[in-house]
């Protein structure tokens, strides 16, 4: 009884000691990285003077080489004029597909009399080869604007990293304390904690893998437009402007009559209910001004018969 008493007890201290590391840990992931998510604003680089001193007269000591293992999210934005967005299009498929990457999304608009024709593609693109796939679609048309972005995600990547190989351990922890439980209560304490801490776990793990994926795979949205619409050219003499008056005025005539086909049911059904209020107007008049004489008559005969 007294063993059993000292491995329960073990096992509540070891818990509580589990727990206090998770707070510590959650406390120390907010307080060294800031705010989840936002990335951490460059130090503005002072530019050496040419006698090798500062602008206070101090040596000036030369910047730090930059750090290669940095993990940065790269967006931007491709406008371009081609001759068929259709076919640029299917272009553009080809060269993400070389490249190893991925097309998420594709729209093609056919061009009007009204509107140009116009291709929207968002491309996946492996880090390491996008500036040279930039270079290619540049050739693909006429480059209208370009537009990139490039967030720096190091702290948050290595918070992350932090933060999953501890809980990695605290899990660990946890299974060996449930192969040595000897009591329910103690197996229901531990088994509580232990998927509280794997849920974290595999929460954390899947924000690291998407913020990998938005590292090693650049997102770049391709808008290609054809030509734009020529204006209609106006008449320039008699007998152009004379086929130009023709054609409106047909074109006017045509208008007329598909309004007429429009309304003349309407009409129709107008008439039918106007010639029937019309006729009880009518009736009703002839009425008021000549009575019944089949009514007249019998009054008056009612009133010649002796009392």
């Amino acid at each position: 009884m007294t063993r059993r008493r000292a491995h329960h007890a073990a096992a509540i201290a070891a818990i509580a000691a589990l727990l206090l590391s998770g707070c510590s840990m959650g406390q120390g992931s907010s307080d060294s990285g800031g705010e989840p998510g936002v990335a951490p604003q460059p130090d503005v680089g002072v530019e050496a003077p040419a006698d090798g001193g500062d602008a206070s007269g101090e040596e000036f000591a030369p910047q730090q080489p930059v750090d290669d293992d940095r993990s940065v999210i790269t967006t931007g934005r491709l406008a371009m004029t081609v001759d068929d967005p259709t076919d640029a299009a299917a272009q553009v498929t080809d060269l993400v597909d070389a490249a190893g990457g991925r097309i998420e999304g594709r729209s093609e608009t056919p061009g009007t009399d009204s509107q140009q024709a116009r291709a929207t593609l968002v491309v996946r693109i492996p880090a390491d080869e996008f500036e040279r796939v930039l270079a290619d679609l540049r050739e693909l048309g006429e480059v209208d604007s370009v537009q990139l972005e490039a967030s720096d995600v190091t702290q948050q990547r290595q918070d992350l990293d932090a933060r999953i190989e501890a809980l990695e351990a605290s899990v660990d922890r946890l299974l060996a304390l449930l192969a040595d439980a000897d009591t329910t209560a103690d197996l229901i304490a531990i088994e509580s904690e232990l998927s509280s801490r794997q849920a974290e776990l595999d929460s954390l793990v899947a924000q690291r893998d998407y913020l990998a994926d938005q590292v090693d795979y650049s997102t770049l949205t391709v808008e290609l437009l054809s030509e734009g619409l020529a204006p209609d050219a106006g008449p320039d003499d008699f007998w152009s402007g004379l086929v130009a008056g023709w054609e409106a005025l047909v074109a006017f005539a045509s208008g007329l009559l598909v309004v007429a086909g429009v309304l003349l049911p309407w009409l129709a059904v107008l008439l039918v209910v106007a010639a029937i209020i019309a006729a009880v107007v009518i009736l009703a008049t002839r009425r008021r001004h000549h009575p019944d004489p089949d009514g007249q008559e019998a009054a008056r005969t009612d009133g010649d018969r002796p009392a």
